[in-house]
């Protein structure tokens, strides 16, 4: 009887271990794959340019973008963190993006501030087609260059995070 009870033992052992590793292995791959994009992207009319007031930000739903109107130039920014693809919310009260993971910053134009993002936020294909808004979703290019500041303003107040 001792025998049989070693034995269920062992083999309780090394199931324990080969899910331990399998968990290991599904945990690696997860961290070191690829953020997904999302959908295949669309052209959405976004309409009236003036619904966009100046040095405001506003999430888009449909497109799962922000536009953001940065001392009159208007951006299709993706909500995505170049650093990680965190979801990049807008706070109010400092009037800048601000990464809740890692702590990068961007100011209205998406431009990088501070932070271990590689560059600025990326920006979609944004035109005026006959008086209305037209984002490409399927066109996201690169955000600026760390160094870039055009439409870097001082803080409107407190930081968010």
């Amino acid at each position: 009887m001792a025998s049989t009870r070693r034995e269920v033992l062992r083999t309780g052992w090394k199931v324990g271990g080969a899910c331990l590793a399998v968990a290991a292995g599904w945990t690696l791959f997860e961290s070191l794959r690829p953020l997904s994009r999302g959908s295949k992207g669309a052209v959405l009319e976004l309409g009236d340019p003036t619904n966009y007031p100046a040095d405001t930000a506003t999430f888009v739903t449909e497109g799962r973008l922000f536009v953001a109107n940065a001392g009159g130039h208007l951006f299709a920014l993706s909500p995505r963190c170049p650093h990680l693809g965190c979801r990049v919310p807008f706070c109010d009260s400092s009037g800048r993006f601000e990464c809740p993971c890692h702590g990068s910053r961007f100011d209205l134009g998406g431009e990088w501030i501070q932070g271990p993002a590689p560059r600025g936020m990326d920006r979609y294909d944004l035109q005026l087609v006959e008086g209305v808004l037209v984002v490409d979703t399927s066109k996201l290019s690169a955000g600026p260059d760390r160094g870039a500041h055009d439409y870097l303003t001082p803080p409107k107040g407190p930081a968010c995070q």
